[in-house]
């Protein structure tokens, strides 16, 4: 098949935690990558993730604080339209590709029949020498090897990020405790296999990045017949939202239901290191699955001029990264939390306490948090207080 003369672009997928931001950091610092523009697409009301990923003269960062899976189709045009009128005003330098850096929780349907629906035509059977100037090239969703099945029983966002990837990376593949590595590679792309039988399973360790980020055709048709109905019901859906928004001047609402919860945390004042490591612990190991996501950048008072970037999922805490400086003139603590189905009061509440030294009433802080963060909390936070007063 022979490539459209235009942009190739590229979704990065993969829920929450799965390792994009790590994987496109070593991507961009590759230095024959000089015309690649970045879109990331977070879920939450306080930007952090583009702090998260590399910026050079030649890389582009447009943060969408919403979920563009969740918005008018016509958002990712227009971003991409915006790209164009930077170049042609002089803003930018031109760019080759552009990689959309999906927000964990995105769900591919809606973009990938965005782009189905600038051709005017059905996915598969396009005219391509009438096309926009940008095509969907690729979508590589990366797939946590250590919570992936989990997260795939529990989140259909993750069920359909894999099943429209045409190149699935397998991460955190060095950090197996599994003895048997073999037989559980093998039990693990047979699942996978089961959800998408056409799309290439390829190993973190050992991934030619370059490749991923190559163009090549992108075809709905090759996903299989469960894309295929929810492209056509993502066509239909979005008719009904445009009749809707038209209508009622409200844009689309959440589709990823009324449990997933996103919220921020912001101090100005530099944080103890040890007793923020002890907040997420106990936080952690009390909210178990339902902590989602943690992400941000904090201000120690060990080092207040080298922050911390620090990454949770569920049960997982990645080694917090030491920056050597700021990467913005903005120096505060920035919290990002995606939870399910747990009160963000609670948490913060358990923040100040722990972090700021500041008295509360567990009881009433935590009467609306989920019955299971509110028994552990209140467990551990008793023998947490016990032995902080003696450390202090």
């Amino acid at each position: 098949m022979v490539l459209p003369d235009r942009i190739p672009v590229f979704l990065l997928s993969g829920f929450l935690g799965a390792g994009k931001s790590t994987l496109l950091n070593e991507f961009l610092g590759d230095p024959s990558v000089k015309d690649t523009a970045v879109i990331i697409n977070e879920f939450g009301d306080v930007p952090v993730d583009h702090l998260l990923v590399r910026q050079g003269q030649t890389t582009i960062s447009q943060i969408s604080t919403g979920c563009l899976c969740c918005s008018d189709s016509t958002d990712i045009r227009q971003t991409l339209a915006d790209l164009e009128d930077a170049v042609s005003e002089g803003l930018t330098g031109k760019f080759a590709r552009v990689i959309v850096e999906m927000s964990g929780l995105g769900d591919p349907a809606p973009l990938v029949n965005a782009f189905a629906a600038n051709t005017g035509t059905e996915p598969g059977n396009r005219d391509d020498t009438n096309s926009p100037e940008f095509y969907l090239a690729g979508v590589v969703t990366l797939f946590d090897t250590i919570a992936g099945t989990a997260t795939v029983e529990n989140h259909f966002e993750a069920l359909k990020q894999l099943a429209f990837a045409d190149q699935i990376v397998l991460t955190k593949t060095d950090m197996t405790t599994n003895t048997n590595v073999a037989t559980d590679s093998v039990s693990l792309t047979q699942g996978l296999r089961e959800l998408n039988a056409s799309a290439e399973i390829i190993d973190r360790q050992t991934v030619d990045l370059m490749s991923l980020f190559s163009p090549r055709p992108y075809s709905e048709i090759d996903r299989g017949e469960d894309v295929a109905g929810w492209l056509a019901l993502e066509t239909v859906l979005a008719q009904d939202a445009g009749h809707a928004h038209r209508a009622s001047g409200h844009s689309s609402s959440s589709r990823h239901g009324d449990g997933i919860r996103t919220f921020s945390i912001v101090s100005d004042t530099p944080l103890s290191e040890k007793r923020f490591h002890r907040f997420l612990s106990l936080l952690q190991n009390s909210a178990g699955q339902r902590l989602l996501r943690v992400k941000g950048i904090v201000a120690t008072e060990e080092s207040p001029e080298a922050p911390l970037i620090v990454h949770a999922v569920q049960h997982t805490v990645s080694k917090p990264n030491r920056l050597p400086a700021w990467p913005d003139e903005d120096h505060r603590t920035r919290l990002v939390f995606i939870m399910d189905g747990i009160d963000p009061e609670p948490v913060r509440d358990l923040f100040t306490a722990i972090l700021e030294k500041t008295p509360f009433s567990l009881v009433n802080s935590l009467k609306n948090a989920g019955g299971v963060l509110r028994t552990s909390i209140s467990r551990k936070f008793s023998n947490f207080t016990d032995t902080s007063r003696r450390s202090q």
